[in-house]
């Protein structure tokens, strides 16, 4: 399997992916840590993938989305962003709203 099969498997196999520098336990960049308190807070259930663990995963995550940037979020298999524009529609209640519309449950609203 390619390294790009093996990104849109988990981008089209889970609702909602985030592939971050660090683990969702120990984020390793401040920006992934942001975006991991954003869907913690929302209690939205997600899957974070490492890319620290792969440089190969690293590199190729930036060409599958075309996003020069690392943490990117995916929501039932589109990019919605990374963690300046995840922050924006938080902060916004759009975030929230593209989850719900995505039929992703948010356990916290605001």
């Amino acid at each position: 399997m390619s390294m790009n099969d093996f990104i849109d498997n988990e981008v089209k196999n889970n609702n909602v992916v985030l592939f971050m520098k660090g683990t969702p336990d120990f984020p390793q960049c401040g920006f992934s840590g942001q975006v991991v308190q954003i869907l913690q807070y929302l209690g939205v259930d997600y899957k974070g993938i490492n890319v620290l663990a792969d440089d190969d995963l690293r590199e190729g995550i930036k060409s599958y989305s075309d996003w020069p940037t690392i943490p990117q979020l995916y929501v039932k298999g589109e990019f919605v962003g990374g963690c300046d524009i995840i922050r924006e529609m938080f902060q916004a209640g759009e975030l929230q709203t593209h989850m719900s519309d995505a039929g992703v449950e948010v356990k916290v609203a605001s």
